[in-house]
C-alpha cells in the first residue's frame, strides 16, 4: 500500500499543513509533523471531508446571497421612513441649540478658578517653556532681560531659572520624572491576532568555508530569475528577495556566523531559518559545528542542505552520523531535522530545499501587522560619496514608507529613498521585506534597530538620549556579563539558574575531557551548559558568542589572539586560561560555592616574534627576536605560542642587546633570547612574557 506525507496532501487540498494536521488529531490519527506519512484510505478519508466542507459553503453562501437581496429591500423601506421624520428632529435641535446658549454663561461666571500646575524637565527651550506657561515667548525673553539676562527663543534654560519665571507668572512647577523616551515612544506594542498577517521567512545560509554556500544562494537566485521574475537579482545590498510558487522568501547574504550572533547581541532576532550547508564529500567541519552552535544558542530552526551531490567521494550516510553527533537527528533516522540533498552546481533539489523553507515557515506560524509604523533591523550601513549615509534594512514589523522620520542607534533622519534588492526604488516596504534607505544623520551600526517615530523632533530627541545615555545602556538586551568572581553573588540574588561555557583546546580530546568534567559539577542551583566546544586559539567569534549568551571562556593550553583580548575587555567577557584541567575544575567548583580566592593574577607585560634561529653548539637554540609590544622583562615568566597553541611554558635563561645582557628590552627593539630546558624554536613563533601579581582580595 503506497503512503503520502501530510503537507503533499495540504497541497492537494490548497490549505496548509497545519490545519491538515489539526483535523487528523481530531479524528484520532497521529502525526508529529508535515514530513508524516498517511496511509492511502487515511488521506482519502481526509480529502473526502475538506470536499463535502466545500460543497457546503457553496450552497450556503447561495442561501447568503438571497437573503442579502431582501435585506437591502427592507433597509430602502427603513430609509423612507426616516427622511419623513428628519424636519421634525431639525426643529426640536435648533430649539435645544437656543436653551444652551443661555444657560452656558450662567455655568462659566459659577466655575472657580483651578490653580496651574506644570511640570518641567531638567532643562527647556524658551519656545517650549512659553507652551506650557500659555504665554508668548517674548514676554518670557523681557522677564529675563529684567533679570540681566539676554536668551534666543530656542535658547535652553535650567530647572530652576524657568521656575523663577513660572513664579512671576503665578505658575506652580515641579520636577519632571526622568523619561525614558525610547521605552515611552517605541515600548513593546502587543497586536491583536485580527491584525497581524503572514510575512515571508528570513534565512541566513551558515556553514563551513568552501562548502558551496555563496555558489547555494547564486543558484537559488539563478531559478528564480529563469522563473521570469521581473528582472535579475543585483549584489548591491546584503540581502536579497526571491519567489517561488507565489511566496516570497528573504536571504540574507551578509551574516556568516560571526555577524549573526553581533546582531544577536544587540538584541536582534533577525532570522527565522538557518540554512546549514554542508559538503557531502566533506563532512562535519569547525565551522559547521560552529555554525550549528550559534545557531542553537539564537533558537532558529535549522534545515541542512546537504551539498556536493554530484560529486564522486559523497557520502551522505557519514555526514547524517556526523550531524547526529552534534544534536542534528535527520527525519529519515527519527529526528526533527530536515535534510535535503542539493548540488549547486547542477541546480538539483533546489526546489525541495526551497519548498521545506516554506513549509517550515508555515509551521511556524510567521505573522506581523503591517498596519503599524515600521521597526526592524539595520543589516548594513556605509557612507556613499555621492548619496551619504547608507542602511540596507530588513523591515520587522509594520509598513516603512518614503517620508517616514526614523531613528537608528544614535543616527536620525527623514526617509528620502528607499530601493529594494533589485535595484528598483520603491515608495514602502512591509514585514521582511529588505530595503536600502537613504536620508540618515550619521551611519548607524550594523545590528542596530531601527523605528519610525511621530515625527522629525521626537527622532532627534530619542537618538540624543541615546548618545547621552551611551549605547551599551541603551542597547539593553545584552544578557548580564558573567565572570567567575560575581558567580556565587549572582547564585545567591537568584540572577543565575544556568552558567553558559565556550570551551577552547589544544586538541578534540581536551575539548571533551574539559567539557564533561565541568558539566558534571552542576546542582540544585546552577546548571553549567557548554554552548561550544573547539579546537584552536580563542578568535573573536567566540567572545562575541560568549558576550552575546553571558558566558564564560575556558581556555585549555591555547592562548587567545591579542586583538581578541581587547574585544573580551570591552565585551566584558570572563576568560580563564588552563594549563591542567584539575585548576579549572576547581576553580569552577570553587566559584560555585563562593570560596574562589586567587592569591595571584597573570599579567601580560610583551609580545616578541621570532625572526630568526640560531644553533650554538654547547650552548642550545638562541633566537632572534622582535618586540611587536609591551616589553620583555629578563625575570618574568614566558610562553611560546605557535599558530594560537601554547607549545611551551617556563623561563628566560638569557636576553640580550647585541653581545650585552639586557634587563629588558622594549617595542620595536630587536633582542636575543633563551628559553630554560626549550630549543625547539621556529620562526614565527611568538614569545608572551608575563609577571604574577598578587591581588589582594
Amino acid at each position: 500500500m503506497s503512503k503520502i506525507r501530510v503537507y503533499e496532501v495540504a497541497k492537494q487540498l490548497d490549505i496548509s499543513s497545519k490545519e491538515i494536521m489539526d483535523k487528523l488529531k481530531e479524528y484520532g490519527f497521529e502525526v508529529h509533523s508535515h514530513m508524516s506519512t498517511l496511509e492511502d484510505d487515511e488521506a482519502t478519508l481526509i480529502i473526502n471531508y475538506y470536499k463535502e466542507v466545500a460543497e457546503k459553503e457553496k450552497q450556503s453562501s447561495a442561501t447568503e446571497e438571497k437573503n442579502k437581496s431582501e435585506k437591502v429591500q427592507s433597509i430602502k423601506k427603513q430609509e423612507t421612513h426616516k427622511n419623513s421624520i428628519k424636519e421634525t428632529g431639525d426643529i426640536i435641535e435648533t430649539k435645544s441649540t437656543n436653551v444652551t446658549q443661555v444657560i452656558q454663561p450662567v455655568t462659566a461666571n459659577n466655575e472657580t478658578e483651578d490653580i496651574k500646575l506644570i511640570q518641567l524637565p531638567t532643562s527647556i527651550s524658551i519656545k517650549d517653556l512659553a507652551e506650557k506657561l500659555e504665554v508668548t515667548a517674548t514676554e518670557i525673553i523681557k522677564r529675563l532681560m529684567k533679570k540681566g539676562k539676554i536668551a534666543t527663543i530656542n535658547q535652553e534654560i535650567d530647572f530652576d531659572l524657568a521656575s523663577q519665571i513660572a513664579d512671576e507668572f503665578d505658575v506652580l512647577v515641579e520636577a519632571e520624572e526622568e523619561r525614558d523616551l525610547m521605552e515611552e515612544i517605541f515600548g513593546e506594542i502587543q497586536d491583536e491576532e485580527d491584525e497581524l498577517d503572514e510575512r515571508p521567512p528570513v534565512v541566513v545560509v551558515m556553514g563551513h568555508v568552501d562548502h558551496g554556500k555563496t555558489s547555494l544562494l547564486d543558484a537559488i537566485r539563478s531559478t528564480n530569475v529563469t522563473a521570469k521574475e521581473a528582472g535579475g537579482i543585483t549584489q548591491h545590498i546584503g540581502a536579497s528577495s526571491i519567489s517561488i510558487n507565489g511566496k516570497k522568501i528573504t536571504f540574507l547574504d551578509t551574516p556568516g556566523h560571526e555577524a549573526f550572533t553581533a546582531m544577536r547581541m544587540r538584541g536582534a532576532q533577525v532570522t527565522d531559518i538557518a540554512i546549514l550547508v554542508v559538503a557531502a564529500d566533506d563532512g562535519v567541519m569547525p565551522q559547521t559545528i560552529e555554525a550549528i552552535n550559534h545557531a542553537k544558542a539564537a533558537n532558529v530552526q535549522i534545515i541542512v542542505a546537504m551539498n556536493k551531490m554530484d560529486k564522486q567521494g559523497a557520502n551522505p550516510d557519514r555526514v547524517k552520523q556526523e550531524l547526529s553527533d552534534h544534536g542534528l537527528l535527520v527525519e529519515e533516522w527519527g529526528g526533527d531535522t530536515i535534510c535535503v540533498p542539493v548540488s549547486a552546481i547542477k541546480r538539483e533539489g533546489l526546489d525541495t530545499l526551497l519548498e521545506m523553507v516554506l513549509l517550515v515557515a508555515e509551521m511556524s506560524d510567521l505573522r506581523a501587522n503591517p498596519n503599524r509604523k515600521a521597526r526592524g533591523t539595520i543589516i548594513e550601513a556605509q557612507l556613499d560619496k555621492g548619496r551619504g549615509p547608507v542602511a540596507t534594512v530588513l523591515v520587522q514589523s509594520g509598513t516603512l514608507k518614503v517620508g517616514d522620520p526614523i531613528v537608528a542607534g544614535t543616527s536620525y533622519g527623514r526617509i528620502r529613498a528607499m530601493v529594494d534588492d533589485k535595484g528598483r526604488t520603491v515608495k514602502k516596504a512591509g514585514p521582511s521585506a529588505p530595503v536600502e534607505i537613504l536620508g540618515l544623520s550619521e551611519v548607524p551600526t550594523a545590528g542596530d534597530m531601527f523605528y519610525v517615530s511621530n515625527s522629525d523632533k521626537q527622532a532627534r530627541q530619542v537618538a540624543e538620549q541615546m548618545k547621552a545615555q551611551g549605547r551599551v545602556q541603551l542597547i539593553g538586551q545584552t544578557p548580564q556579563k558573567v565572570s567567575l568572581d560575581d558567580l556565587f553573588t549572582q547564585i545567591q540574588e537568584g540572577k543565575m539558574k544556568e552558567l553558559n561555557i565556550v570551551i577552547k583546546a589544544d586538541v578534540q580530546g581536551s575539548v571533551e575531557a574539559v567539557r564533561q568534567s565541568l558539566e558534571r559539577l552542576s546542582n540544585d542551583e546552577v546548571r553549567i551548559r557548554t554552548l561550544h566546544g573547539g579546537v584552536g586559539t580563542i578568535t573573536e567569534s567566540d567572545v562575541m558568542l560568549a558576550s552575546a549568551s553571558g558566558a564564560i571562556i575556558i581556555g585549555f593550553n591555547v592562548r587567545p589572539e591579542t586583538s581578541t583580548k581587547a574585544i573580551a575587555e570591552k565585551e566584558q567577557v570572563d576568560i580563564r586560561l588552563y594549563r591542567v584541567i584539575y585548576n579549572a575544575i576547581e576553580d569552577i567548583k570553587a566559584a560555585i560555592k563562593g570560596m574562589l580566592d586567587p592569591e595571584f593574577i597573570e599579567k601580560v607585560i610583551g609580545h616578541a616574534q621570532i625572526r630568526q634561529t640560531f644553533k650554538v653548539s654547547g650552548v642550545g637554540t638562541v633566537g632572534g627576536a622582535y618586540v611587536t609590544d609591551g616589553k620583555i622583562v629578563r625575570n618574568s615568566g614566558v610562553r611560546i605560542v605557535r599558530d594560537g597553541i601554547v607549545v611551551y611554558e617556563g623561563h628566560l635563561t638569557s636576553l640580550k642587546r647585541f653581545k650585552d645582557d639586557a634587563k629588558e628590552v622594549n617595542t620595536n627593539y630587536e633582542c636575543g633570547v633563551m628559553f630554560e630546558r626549550f630549543n625547539d624554536l621556529k620562526d614565527g613563533d611568538v614569545v608572551e612574557a608575563f609577571i604574577m601579581e598578587e591581588i589582594p582580595r
